[in-house]
């Protein structure tokens, strides 16, 4: 093969651009070429600016000539690295074979290939204005905009508008809850197209003030999701990164303006549907300005906006490559040279940020592939979710441990070893069975315990104090004026019908009449006992000995009672249980008395209990509020209905307990089962197969 630091370089294409840029933070020159047929823009150093000079003559020659005329000591190797460089993003004029295989490329069908549809799923553009014309004459009109004047007046009004509405915040968040709704849902989107419309319309502005050119505007589609962009490549001409900061800034600043303007509307306006429309525009500003645009892990303005104060183009990629580095350095003992030399205080910063930034986008690029699973139908879904995990997660993983398996001989022995070793442990610890305890919520509760009500709406005469009561005891004595006197009325009825049946037998001719009384006699003997034993159920005794507990402190005897109100509990502390609930992929590990340890809330010492009963269907409701989330509890429950259905499967498990809990009180608590004993690997691998059996229904 020839050698390639002895053959000329390929021509440049003749339609580049080379342009002067600022020097970067450490004072070196600064270049950028530009792609104009693209309209992209390619920052280059002092080196490469001298090997453009020196173009079409052999590596060897370029990298002599650099080293006798100036100060640089460039090798061969790093020219042809610049080489390749320039060929990846076709900035060298192409050869005719080079060309050939280009158009044939271009004219094949494109589109029947799976790397085209992959791309332009992930990202693509759709162009809809060329505004340049439009813009220098809307700039015109609207230079009083970009005043300090101007800025601080917004500023001033959007600040008294948030502090109006902290004033009012409790109006203020229950509009904001009122308005997820259908016609809610259709009012965001609509404020969220004028907001981003204004964001984009800032960029441009200030990119034709600051002499730049907008060569389109339109829709980007990322993971088949619309967001509006502004081309404002020719930023990279300007030498002032503070005039390139302004630009990135621009669509933030507009969006901050426009929703502190909206706030002090909202908090102005009498309700109705311009209230309404300013809430939609003022939450989406906010929450799309700082949750999203500023964020500088994405490439969204945030990043642009970092870049720019700090000087530092490339962020992501550069201190991508140094934590690459960093990692390879310290995990693997590989003596990696480091990308670009930094101080060591200014490339730890740059390490943490890569390592968070990945983390960021670990966290989103599985909840943007969770939600294409479930927006689409499910074969499509599991498709999208497939290509999500692989393109933006495992891909890059694969990437760098090919990197590792290819340098595999220049890890250290030791540090092989040592990896090796810890590898060893790890699947030790996932694979050996000895994880047995199983985790569960649960409320402990007396064995026995009554609520005690009012049988119906009744006067208060006399309550048991709380403590101590024996069976038998009279717990509350109620009284219902109403049954007292209907009870005299039919005793007073019974004594006339009684004496009047009396005078009858006497008379020969009554004998008629006689059994008309005795049958209304009858009617009232029923009426006393009904209203006797009425009156009985208003004394309301203890059927078991136990504590008479949870007394209003308020109650006084002539008071009304509800019957639906409590008046107070009555628990026998020498017998407790738990109803807890266990996840339907631990329920088969437990065994019926099997020692369970229960931590009630706020108490650190366990209380000793076994395991009852184990429930073989599902819970399809919560017996307890204060264990549903409605209530703060910690199950989440469904929110439709009054009934609390927990949303994951869950399983009840009775559980008795050896004592009480201090309270004597239903307790809140946690719970440790002892079951039968698994490996991590094992429950993973169940899980695992669980989930795709479910999923593989269609």
């Amino acid at each position: 093969m020839p050698n390639a630091a002895a053959m000329p370089l390929p021509p440049l294409r003749e339609d580049l651009r080379l342009l002067e840029s600022a020097p970067s933070s450490d004072g070196e020159p600064a270049w950028v070429i530009q792609d104009t047929v693209v309209n992209r823009f390619y920052r280059i150093g002092w080196l490469e600016f001298e090997c453009l000079l020196r173009w079409e003559q052999t590596p060897e020659r370029i990298c002599q000539d650099i080293q006798a005329r100036t100060p640089l000591r460039p090798d061969v190797e790093q020219v042809l690295e610049f080489r390749q460089f320039l060929d990846q993003h076709q900035l060298l004029r192409p050869s005719p074979d080079a060309a050939a295989r280009l158009a044939k490329r271009s004219e094949g069908n494109a589109w029947l290939n799976w790397r085209w549809w992959l791309h332009h799923y992930l990202f693509f553009r759709v162009p809809l204005l060329r505004p340049q014309r439009h813009l220098q004459r809307l700039a015109g009109h609207l230079d009083w905009l970009f005043r300090p004047a101007t800025a601080v007046l917004v500023v001033t009004l959007g600040v008294i508008g948030v502090l109006l509405v902290l004033q009012q915040w409790d109006a203020f968040t229950t509009a904001v809850v009122e308005s997820f709704s259908a016609s809610g849902l259709v009012s965001f989107a609509l404020a969220l197209i004028v907001a981003k419309t204004l964001h984009e319309l800032g960029h441009a502005l200030v990119a034709t003030r600051l002499g730049l050119r907008v060569g389109h505007m339109g829709i980007a589609f990322v993971v088949l999701w619309p967001m509006l962009y502004t081309d404002t490549g020719e930023s990279w001409k300007l030498r002032s990164s503070r005039q390139r900061l302004a630009i990135a800034s621009a669509g933030i600043l507009t969006e901050l303006g426009l929703a502190g303007l909206a706030t002090l509307g909202w908090a102005l306006s009498d309700p109705g549907p311009l209230r309404n429309a300013l809430l939609y525009l003022a939450t989406t500003s906010w929450v799309l300005s700082l949750a999203l645009n500023a964020s500088p892990f994405m490439r969204f303005d945030g990043y642009f906006i970092l870049s720019d104060l700090l000087d530092f183009p490339n962020l992501h990629e550069r201190s991508s490559a140094l934590a690459r580095v960093t990692l390879r350095r310290a995990l693997l003992g590989l003596d990696e040279p480091w990308p670009e030399s930094f101080p060591t205080g200014k490339r730890r910063t740059l390490v943490a940020f890569a390592m968070v930034t990945w983390v960021y986008r670990l966290v989103l690029f599985l909840g943007i592939a969770v939600a294409v699973y479930l927006l689409f139908f499910k074969l499509l879904g599991i498709l999208l979710f497939v290509v999500e995990i692989s393109w933006f997660i495992l891909m890059p993983i694969w990437r760098e441990l090919k990197h590792w398996w290819a340098n595999r001989s220049a890890i250290p022995t030791s540090r092989r070893r040592a990896w090796l070793g810890l590898l060893a442990v790890v699947l030790l610890l996932l694979a050996v069975p000895w994880r047995s305890q199983v985790h569960a919520l649960g409320v402990a509760r007396a064995e026995h315990q009554l609520r005690v009500f009012a049988p119906y709406p009744a006067r208060l005469v006399a309550i048991h104090p709380a403590g101590r009561v024996e069976a038998g005891s009279t717990l509350v004595t109620l009284d219902e004026p109403d049954i007292a006197s209907r009870l005299s009325s039919s005793e007073a009825n019974v004594r006339s019908y009684e004496a009047r049946l009396g005078g009858l037998i006497a008379d020969p001719s009554g004998a008629e009449q006689a059994l008309a009384t005795r049958q209304r006699l009858g009617v009232q003997f029923e009426e006393v006992k009904a209203a006797r034993s009425e009156i009985a159920r208003l004394k309301l005794q203890a059927p078991f000995a136990g504590q008479w507990l949870d007394l209003d402190p308020d109650w006084r005897p002539g008071q009304w009672v509800h019957s639906r109100e409590p008046i107070g509990m009555l628990v026998d502390p020498g017998s407790w249980q738990v109803d807890a609930y266990v996840d339907q992929d631990d329920v088969q590990r437990l065994i019926q008395g099997g020692a369970v340890r229960f931590y009630p809330e706020g108490q650190p010492t366990p209380i000793a209990g076994k395991v009852v009963t184990i429930g073989s269907t599902r819970v399809s409701q919560l017996e307890h509020p204060m264990l549903a989330s409605r209530f703060g509890g910690p199950l989440t429950t469904s929110n439709q209905g009054k009934e609390l259905v927990p949303t994951p499967p869950l399983f009840h498990v009775l559980v008795q307990l050896e004592q009480a809990p201090p309270s004597l009180r239903e307790t809140r608590g946690h719970l440790q089962i002892e079951g039968n004993r698994r490996s991590l690997l094992g429950q993973g691998l169940t899980h695992v197969a669980a989930v795709l059996l479910r999923e593989s229904g269609f």
